[in-house]
């Protein structure tokens, strides 16, 4: 049943709850390092789904699941939570939040770009011209204002905020050839994610963070970022009558999110983030309105910041 009142309520807590999202990374970051968050908030993440599907009565089910189905949720689990968030987590830590938010909000924008070869979908004018407005608000920001100096703030940080921008896409356009349950897919996916997150941490890190601030952090990561917002933001799709609508509410996360990173983090919220920021969700109305129903079908059911 329809209830578009209920879907704003569902969404707007929505939005409170990804704008908190860059902040946590950060200080998580400043107690383990992104292979450990990685680690601990997929566990947390597997956690939060699996009891909701046993809530739902539909946990045994999906331990039920045939053999192919293993396979592709260890396919797609090998880029979420695995690549994407090892990427992410990454990024995050050598660049400021207030630089690696904007630059990974630009997920959209590749999901239009690859949706042209993987998809067969066409990219008109507005859309390209939406793409390269918002590619110009990455060099805005990643330049710091300086668009002429030919200097990142640092390139290799700006490169894996991008490219988790690249993975996230790649890996929702895979998601169109499965038809399960998103929930039961996106639990599926992470268990079978989990031991290769593991052996990263064993091989590379270690598991050594205790009953600490750190691991609360991480809990907080997992369960908001990788669970928490997802479920919510289904349940508001499907009530809402306009789910255009409830969707260009996500373009107010990022504005909530720098309140946060100037007040907990002390970042001083630079005027060249904020006019980059502008461009690139510009870009991002501009391509929304001009993609095709396809296309803009990826990002209505299941979409993250």
């Amino acid at each position: 049943m329809k209830d578009q009142r209920r879907a704003y309520m569902y969404a707007a807590l929505v939005v409170l709850l990804w704008s908190t999202v860059p902040t946590a990374f950060k200080l998580s970051l400043r107690r383990v390092d992104y292979i450990q968050l990685l680690f601990y908030s997929s566990v947390f993440s597997c956690l939060l789904l699996g009891l909701i599907l046993a809530a739902r009565r539909r946990l045994v089910g999906v331990l039920r699941a045939v053999p192919c189905e293993w396979r592709r949720s260890l396919a797609l689990g090998i880029l979420n939570p695995f690549l994407y968030y090892l990427v992410l987590f990454k990024a995050y830590e050598l660049l400021p939040a207030q630089m690696a938010q904007p630059l990974n909000y630009t997920w959209a924008i590749a999901l239009a770009l690859l949706s042209v070869p993987l998809l067969g979908q066409k990219l008109g004018r507005a859309g390209l011209a939406g793409g390269l407005l918002s590619y110009v608000g990455v060099w805005v920001i990643s330049t710091r204002g300086d668009v002429l100096g030919l200097r990142l703030a640092n390139p290799l940080g700006v490169a894996l905020a991008l490219g988790s921008a690249f993975i996230w896409a790649f890996y929702w356009i895979q998601n169109t050839r499965d038809d399960r349950d998103p929930v039961e897919r996106l639990f599926l996916n992470f268990v079978m994610g989990l031991p290769l997150v593991f052996a990263a941490c064993a091989l590379f890190s270690d598991f050594r963070v205790g009953l600490s601030a750190a691991l609360a952090l991480s809990a907080y990561v997992g369960v908001v970022e990788m669970g928490l917002t997802f479920v919510l933001w289904l349940s508001a799709l499907r009530l809402a009558s306009s789910a255009a609508r409830v969707g260009y509410l996500i373009f107010v996360a990022p504005f909530l999110s720098f309140v946060l990173i100037h007040y907990v983090l002390g970042e001083d919220i630079l005027p060249s983030t904020y006019a980059g920021l502008a461009l690139i969700l510009v870009g991002l109305v501009l391509q929304r309105q001009a993609t095709g129903p396809r296309a803009r079908g990826l990002t209505s059911p299941e979409i993250s910041p």
